[in-house]
């Protein structure tokens, strides 16, 4: 294994140099630098984890809050946690995952053993318990999500609102007056979860604006709801001609059921969907969705805490917008 020692002898300096080079504890001229870096490279030394988090007070350890608990989407969770894993390694950081259930006691516990050098949370609430312990800790912190009130905080998320807002849009300018919105489980909208409310906010809203009749209803994500829901829709005078599904394991299952009962996708009923790209390219109709960047938010969400530990200014938040892709499941609303 290759040691201090070794790179000092290649590079003709002290050990102490090295380490000072790794440390940045002193100022080292350019052309020494320049050789001991050159050694680094050629002998492929690697800092042992510990003795380099004595030296820098770093751990070099990122910790990641992750949703695991009922009625989260699991795949879409584990985009951003890859992403996230992929961007810190590519900052010489190891990624540390914390699970949702944790919560405030979870914070503790990795600031009071000062284990990690920042956080990336996840699964933010309007009104998140966990935000007066971000704000008072001396840990740099990242949101993926943006609560009520996101003073003095670090977020990053898909613009919810403006996508919620985006596919109403799409259907109001094919002529759909009737509209609905199937949302995410009821328990998500009871924890106040921030792109649930978000996503419905901007729907009502732009709905409004076009003058639409509009609603938003929760499911559960199992077939057997799917299929009541769609029974209660048919049932209703006035059924909508166009539906937004913000509840990705049901989406097929929504599909399959009007189609039993002889609703054609996608001349008789719309349908837009907020998912990602694969799961809307596989159903019996490609649907026409907004992707959730989960993999560009992971990314730039440690992009911007390695930006805050070196001690640089960041955007309090940043919002990416929405990007609809049409497909075959929407068309002129029918009449």
């Amino acid at each position: 294994m290759v040691k201090i020692a070794d790179v000092a002898r290649r590079a003709g300096v002290a050990p102490s140099t090295v380490s000072y080079v790794l440390s940045g504890k002193r100022v080292i001229s350019p052309s020494t630098r320049e050789r001991v870096e050159q050694a680094i490279r050629e002998l492929g030394y690697r800092p042992h984890a510990g003795a380099r988090a004595l030296a820098s007070n770093r751990t070099n350890i990122l910790a990641l809050m992750i949703p695991l608990h009922a009625n989260v989407g699991v795949p879409v969770v584990m985009q951003f946690a890859v992403a996230a894993a992929t961007a810190a390694r590519r900052h010489d950081y190891d990624l540390l995952l914390l699970t949702q259930e944790e919560g405030e006691q979870g914070l503790r516990r990795v600031v009071d053993g000062a284990i990690v050098d920042g956080l990336i949370v996840m699964d933010v609430q309007l009104h998140d318990a966990r935000l007066p312990i971000l704000r008072s800790i001396d840990l740099p912190s990242v949101l993926i999500g943006v609560p009520a009130d996101p003073a003095g905080l670090t977020c990053i998320d898909l613009d919810f609102r403006a996508a919620g807002a985006v596919c109403a849009d799409h259907l109001a300018g094919l002529g759909h007056r009737r509209i609905a919105m199937v949302g995410s489980p009821p328990e998500v909208y009871a924890r106040e979860t921030a792109f649930a409310q978000r996503v419905s906010d901007g729907f009502q809203a732009a709905a409004r604006e076009h003058g639409m009749t509009a609603q938003v209803i929760p499911c559960a994500p199992t077939v057997e709801a799917a299929q009541r829901l769609v029974d209660r829709l048919l049932a209703e005078d006035g059924a909508p001609t166009g539906l937004v599904v913000h509840n990705e394991p049901i989406l097929e299952p929504l599909m399959a059921a009007f189609a039993a009962r002889g609703r054609r996708i996608p001349e008789d009923l719309s349908v837009v969907a907020l998912c990602p790209h694969d799961v809307a390219e596989h159903p019996i109709v490609p649907v026409t969705n907004v992707a959730i960047p989960a993999a560009e938010v992971g990314e730039r969400a440690v992009d911007l805490l390695i930006e805050l530990l070196a001690g640089r200014s960041v955007p309090e938040r940043t919002l990416l917008p929405p990007v609809l892709t049409v497909r075959a499941s929407t068309a002129r609303a029918p009449g």
